[in-house]
């Protein structure tokens, strides 16, 4: 017998679950960011705060700090937000994850290497507002869609109820 099919009000469920937990998850990610981002680049050790170890280099701190962001949010993308698609191919899960990561960290230098390099901004609310935020909110758009239709494509989980989908 044929599964039965989903109805509007199931899938919209499912959906708003998926993007609220997917959310919550980027929020943990967000805050790991910039706080690694302004310790590298801000934090000049004990109460102070100035320039930072890496404050020449912007750049390299972001993709630091995006990098250890990235590895909070796999786990917590995989195991609540896709929970419900079982991989069958972990690999390739993997390196598409780290695929579509890199394009985002990107996104995210391109909209901090502008404005400091572009429009010369260098002040801790520049760099956290392009990089940190409006990278942020392109790189959050983009992980979402590429996640949902790339990376975590497994079957659904047999059994479940729609709001465990």
């Amino acid at each position: 017998m044929p599964p039965a099919r989903e109805s509007v009000v199931d899938k919209v469920r499912v959906a708003l679950r998926q993007g609220a937990a997917f959310l919550v998850v980027g929020a943990i990610g967000f805050l790991v960011d910039a706080g690694a981002y302004n310790l590298l680049v801000f934090w000049s050790g004990g109460l102070d705060w100035g320039e930072g170890v890496l404050f020449h280099a912007p750049l390299l701190a972001k993709v630091i700090a995006i990098v250890v962001a990235t590895v909070v949010t796999y786990f917590g993308n995989k195991w609540w937000t896709f929970a419900h698609k079982k991989s069958d191919n972990p690999g390739r899960e993997y390196l598409l994850y780290a695929v579509f990561n890199v394009i985002a960290i990107g996104l995210q230098l391109g909209c901090l290497g502008f404005s400091r390099y572009i429009l010369d901004l260098s002040t801790p609310l520049s760099d956290n507002i392009s990089g940190t935020l409006i990278g942020q909110i392109v790189a959050v758009v983009f992980r979402y869609w590429a996640y949902d239709k790339f990376v975590f494509v497994g079957a659904r989980e047999p059994g479940g109820t729609a709001d465990e989908r």
